[in-house]
């Protein structure tokens, strides 16, 4: 038998799928919670704040799904290596005793 030399490391596994759609949503919700101070300091600022706040509130909504969905890709990243191969199975005969069922009363 031969020697495995490369082994898979769990730092080098991509995010899970729960994780990553979390990340995701607080950063969206981050970026929506900045736009929506943005709309209501439209209310209380003057002058080339009000400008600002504008700005922010037409440009974040975009950025936010930019920033939501970028992926981080961990440096270095090995290949996932996976157990064995799929082994086929022999066919079965119609009369094999494995395949046939009770039948009901």
């Amino acid at each position: 038998m031969s020697k495995r030399t490369d082994t898979q490391s769990i730092t080098s596994l991509p995010q899970s799928p729960d994780q990553e759609r979390r990340s995701r949503v607080l950063k969206y919700t981050i970026a929506m919670t900045i736009r929506t101070l943005c709309v209501v300091s439209l209310l209380f600022v003057q002058g080339w704040w009000m400008a600002v706040a504008i700005v922010g509130a037409i440009v974040l909504p975009y950025f936010a799904v930019v920033i939501a969905n970028v992926h981080s890709k961990p440096e270095q990243a090995a290949p996932v290596l996976r157990p064995g191969a799929i082994i086929p199975l022999p066919p079965t005969s119609i009369g094999d005793e494995r395949t046939e069922r009770p039948q009901a009363s």
